[in-house]
């Protein structure tokens, strides 16, 4: 099978987070590969080289911090807080010694989604399908799509300016925690966020590469009913 350098640096990559690899041992694992394969070849020399070929395709995260009682978000006008509006916990940890960095007591990741969408439309196998939704003929009665239910229904009313482009992109959220230790005994609650992109067929809104993880919450308490403040961003 033909690989182009992109596919073979994903899939490399792939491997490295699903068995959690150092930077060191990926760049051996990458200096043997290249010295078995024929001469000549692509192949990116180290993670950094890799890194740089990845970093067009605009896979960026942000860092927020956040109060570990999940009241607040240090974000956009509340960033320079040094504490809690609410209980008055401390933003940062105490200082270990004179020069160290501010480290917060919790902080989650954001990965930017606006850059995803936009991926979405640069493909012409993709961007055929965003206008779905609006073609496709209901059965009364019947709902195969999300477009067919009457929560879509209201919302297309509510919003009327919304319908004015066909391709504005409508998002599914699916919310839901688990245990990464997979252990009953480990106190210890993880809340991804994952987005569908709901333009597109059922057979494709539901697929694995159109399911987009917008953020983690981190634990290790869950954070209850104070879920929305997460979503802010």
């Amino acid at each position: 099978m033909n690989h182009s350098k992109l596919s073979v640096v994903a899939h490399v990559f792939t491997i490295k987070s699903n068995h959690g690899l150092s930077e060191a041992s990926y760049d051996k694992i990458i200096e043997w590969v290249r010295r078995i394969l024929p001469e000549g070849n692509r192949l990116k020399e180290n993670l950094y080289a890799a890194k740089s070929m990845m970093k067009p395709l605009n896979l960026r995260y942000q860092k927020i911090d956040m109060c570990p009682n999940f009241c607040m978000l240090y974000y956009l006008e509340n960033v320079e807080l040094t504490e809690c509006m609410t209980p008055g916990h401390s933003h940062y940890k105490p200082r270990t010694g004179k020069g160290k960095t501010l480290m917060a007591y919790k902080k989650f990741g954001y990965f930017l989604i606006t850059p995803r969408l936009q991926r979405l439309f640069m493909s012409p196998r993709t961007i055929e399908h965003i206008t779905w939704y609006q073609s496709h003929n209901a059965v009364d009665g019947v709902m195969a799509h999300p477009s067919d239910d009457e929560a879509w229904k209201y919302l297309s009313s509510v919003h009327c300016h919304f319908l004015d482009e066909s391709k504005n992109v409508r998002l599914g959220l699916y919310i839901d925690g688990f245990n990464p230790f997979g252990s009953f005994t480990t106190p210890y609650s993880c809340w991804p966020v994952i987005l569908m992109v709901y333009n597109m067929p059922p057979g494709m809104c539901m697929r694995l590469k159109f399911m987009f993880l917008s953020m983690i919450i981190p634990g290790p308490s869950s954070s209850g009913q104070n879920k929305d403040i997460c979503l802010r961003p």
